[in-house]
């Protein structure tokens, strides 16, 4: 295992970051969308909030029937993402890093919603899981909020779904992310105004039953004798305590963070939510714009997860998804040394985690990793100009391209498709995730196709283009490991440009293996890499090490 060791070290190395860059984060959320610009200040390590900014745009919003996107709300939020990337140039941000969340991962146009983004502002959106969205949201938290090692519940009430978070101040022990949220159920469980006594209680009744799951699953990974707190994040929750302070002591407070009300305020605000109009509660001093819409169904959401959470009292924190994003930005840039140091390994800690869930024998696959990512090196500049970063989703597919076994070992390739694409690996973007996916299903069998839906899946020719390339590489290294017994200890890549004729010359384990077996493999899977990098490749076996070097 020590060459996997090294081929984790080796993938999260980067270089070092200039000191107090400005960067911005956009949540594009199902209810609004945020962004928050930071001041990184590196050497602490920590950032400064120096501008927020904020649409209500419902994305949530969309077509009963298709479900898709509705044009008027993609031109609002296409018109609201072009005035924060103007604002982002007064305050001279130089990175501007967005994701989207639910409303746009569930609508069958969603995808084709951010290529018109990018495609229109020049500004690249991130698609993330639930999962995924969990985990930022924890990351967020901790940057603003000191967990003494103690374990905390976090819980984000959103517009589109609800996450639940168990943590203590290293590990996230769970992430739970669950399809209710306050825009979501507004729109599919309430009609009447105010709300009849029948729809309350079936709008109760659903949100409890849709959280259970989630809430036990937290319950589960509590230790004996832990009491953790509970802290809220997010609009609902801020809005809900913004109201509770303005009724107790008539005054605005200038954060909202670290502000605690209990279950029994919010069980009596509730029940005043529920016999008024919306009128009526876009009148409470303190209530924002359209927030008084869906306040009723958020509220009832957090109620029944305290309820059920057994908690009197939640604690606001005001950083939440969009500082996360900053927080794994620094992290993936190699800013943060300190607590959050375990956070900066999770995409590796996800591979691994899913390669055990699915019985990989990972000695065979770092052996297939290493060769992979040394044919990588070799050949860069050479045959290909990919970087760091997407030799990072290339390690990721050699570890988990086998995992298809585990349903069948017929068509496995297949098979491994489609555990990698639901298989919850965190750190990586829903696009990220698709190439990985891609590349493990390519390793053997038919090359990508345009026919092919999986293949399909991939909406820039770019990222086909490093699919094409790098299962090309990942059918090579595992032909070099054809027995599973390490008979190849390395492999030198020798390119002629005169001739486009690629020379592996390849080491034995011990002198007198002929190693026909993996020569054999070898040639028959040389063909989609001669025909993709429009290269004619020969093998040659050394006899030792002095005559490899």
């Amino acid at each position: 295992m020590v060459n996997l060791v090294s081929a984790l070290l080796k993938s999260v190395s980067t270089p070092a970051v200039e000191q107090h860059r400005i960067i911005a984060a956009i949540d594009m959320g199902t209810n609004s969308l945020h962004m928050v610009i930071v001041r990184i200040e590196p050497s602490l390590p920590a950032f400064s909030i120096i501008g927020r900014e904020k649409e209500t745009v419902r994305l949530g919003d969309r077509d009963l029937v298709t479900g898709n996107l509705k044009p008027e709300v993609m031109a609002r939020a296409i018109a609201s993402l072009h005035r924060f990337q103007e604002v982002a140039k007064t305050l001279n941000v130089e990175t501007v890093i967005a994701v989207a969340t639910s409303a746009v991962r569930e609508a069958p146009n969603g995808k084709d919603f951010l290529q018109q983004v990018e495609s229109e502002l020049g500004l690249k959106v991130d698609l993330i899981s639930g999962q995924e969205e969990a985990r930022r949201i924890y990351l967020g938290v901790l940057s603003g909020m000191e967990f003494n090692n103690q374990p905390h519940i976090i819980i984000d009430i959103g517009g589109g779904s609800t996450e639940i978070i168990l943590g203590d101040s290293n590990e996230e022990r769970t992430l739970t992310s669950t399809k209710i949220g306050a825009v979501r159920l507004t729109g599919e469980l309430i009609a009447t105004d105010p709300l009849s006594a029948a729809e309350f209680q079936y709008l109760q009744a659903y949100a409890r039953g849709m959280l259970e799951r989630s809430v036990e699953e937290v319950l589960a990974h509590l230790r004996f004798g832990e009491h953790p707190k509970l802290v809220g994040t997010a609009g609902t929750i801020e809005t809900l305590a913004l109201i509770n302070v303005r009724e107790k002591t008539g005054m605005v407070p200038s954060t909202l963070n670290g502000y605690q009300f209990s279950l029994k305020d919010l069980q009596e605000w509730v029940n005043r939510f529920r016999k008024m109009t919306n009128a009526e509660r876009a009148a409470i001093p303190g209530m924002p714009e359209k927030r008084s819409e869906v306040i009723l169904a958020g509220a009832v959401i957090l109620q029944e997860a305290m309820t059920l959470l057994g908690v009197e009292n939640i604690t606001v924190c005001e950083r939440s998804l969009r500082e996360g994003v900053v927080v794994d930005w620094m992290l993936t840039h190699g800013l943060i040394e300190n607590r959050l140091r375990y956070q900066g390994s999770v995409r590796q800690r996800s591979v691994l985690k899913v390669a055990k869930k699915f019985q990989i024998n990972l000695e065979h696959s770092d052996r297939i990793a290493v060769f992979a990512l040394s044919i990588f090196e070799q050949l860069q500049g050479i045959l290909h100009n990919w970087g760091d970063e997407e030799r990072q989703l290339l390690w990721a597919a050699a570890i988990l391209h086998n995992c298809g076994h585990y349903v069948n070992h017929d068509s496995h390739h297949k098979h491994s498709y489609y555990l990698i694409r639901n298989g919850e690996l965190l750190g990586y973007n829903e696009t990220e995730i698709e190439i990985i996916a891609n590349i493990a299903r390519y390793h053997r069998k038919s090359p990508p196709r345009k026919k092919h839906e999986n293949y399909g899946n991939l909406l820039h020719k770019e990222h086909r283009r490093m699919v094409n390339h790098f299962s090309a590489i990942l059918r090579l290294a595992v032909a070099l490991d054809r027995r599973q017994i390490g008979a190849i200890v390395s492999v030198e890549c020798l390119f002629n440009p005169s001739t486009r004729e690629l020379l592996l010359r390849l080491l034995p384990s011990h002198p007198d293996d002929d190693c026909a077996l993996e020569i054999w493999s070898l040639d028959y899977k040389k063909g989609v890499f001669e025909e993709e990098f429009a290269v004619k490749v020969r093998t040659q076996l050394e006899s030792s090490i002095a005559a490899f070097n």
